[in-house]
């Protein structure tokens, strides 16, 4: 092997080993170093796959340089379950240390179901926000299936296995089944939020219709508490963490596909991470603490 064949295998080998170096330092680095500071976390879109943002609001609740933080709402619901533990870990969160949300254009349905779970909203005046109600759709197609002559036969182990097949009409049954099921899942909405506001539940019930709100009309009614902009929640935050000055604010940002993950693919991209996760994890990463002090 010539000498040029050589030094181009050993600059791929020490890129790939400097890119995992990295990846290992950017996972374990801390957003803030060494003084206090206000974490704002954009949580943005359909509320659907949470683990980021639950992972996220872990570290801001163990990093004892966030004092207070900002949750960043753009969104206009997402399915029931994920909206629920993220909402769980928010109210973990506000255990220990202030936490506001900031509404954008859209905080609605369950995008209102998280803010629920903080000390304080603000939103612009013409904000969309409310939608507190629960929905689930289905479609039939059996009169386009008759008549492109597309038959189905269904085998199932109970009279419910099927609900929803699109090729035929629900039963009553079928429908008053989901109708309870939605129904309790409204009733953990209404929950969430009677615990989380301050508010009658007499007085608020009537808007629980499942009705979108303006921000003005949100605070009318007590579903918000202030109308303002992101620097207004910025100042709540760091009123109520008890801060002077001008505080840092740290913005948790999603991980970009780094070189390993460009060149192998997500697979490899995963191992990385996992095993980067497993050092922290038994504590074999000491050497790495060190860096973050600086």
């Amino acid at each position: 092997m010539n000498r040029a064949k050589k030094l181009f295998i050993l600059v791929v080998i020490s890129s790939l080993v400097l890119a995992f170096l990295a990846g290992v330092f950017k996972r374990f680095r801390p957003g803030v170093p060494g003084r206090e500071a206000l974490a704002l976390l954009r949580i943005q879109g359909p509320i659907l796959d949470v683990r980021w943002y639950i992972e996220e609001v872990e570290r801001l609740r163990d990093n004892n340089h966030i004092r207070g933080v900002v949750i960043r709402i753009e969104s206009p619901g997402g399915a029931v379950a994920p909206t629920q533990e993220l909402h769980k870990e928010l109210l973990r969160l506000r255990e220990v240390k202030p936490v506001v949300t900031s509404m954008g254009t859209v905080a609605a349905s369950g995008g209102y179901y998280l803010s629920c779970a903080t000390d304080w909203i603000i939103c612009s005046p013409g904000t969309i926000t409310g939608s507190i109600g629960v929905i689930m759709e289905f479609t039939n197609l059996r009169e386009l299936f008759d008549k492109i002559g597309i038959g189905s036969k269904t085998i199932k182990s109970g009279k419910f296995k099927d609900t929803g097949n699109p090729s035929r009409e629900m039963t009553p049954e079928e429908e008053r089944l989901l109708k309870e099921m939605i129904m309790d899942t409204y009733d953990q909405f209404v929950e969430a939020v009677l615990a989380g506001r301050p508010v009658e539940e007499s007085a608020v019930r009537p808007y629980f219709d499942g009705r979108i709100l303006t921000g003005r009309q949100a605070l009318e009614i007590g579903l918000v508490d202030e109308l303002g902009n992101i620097n207004d929640a910025l100042a709540k935050a760091k009123e109520m963490a008890g801060l002077s000055g001008q505080p840092r604010v740290y913005q948790p940002e999603r991980d970009k596909p780094g070189l390993i993950g460009i060149l192998f693919g997500r697979a490899a991209s995963d191992a990385v991470q996992s095993f980067a996760g497993k050092v922290r994890d038994t504590g074999e990463a000491r050497w790495i603490q060190l860096w973050r002090a600086f």
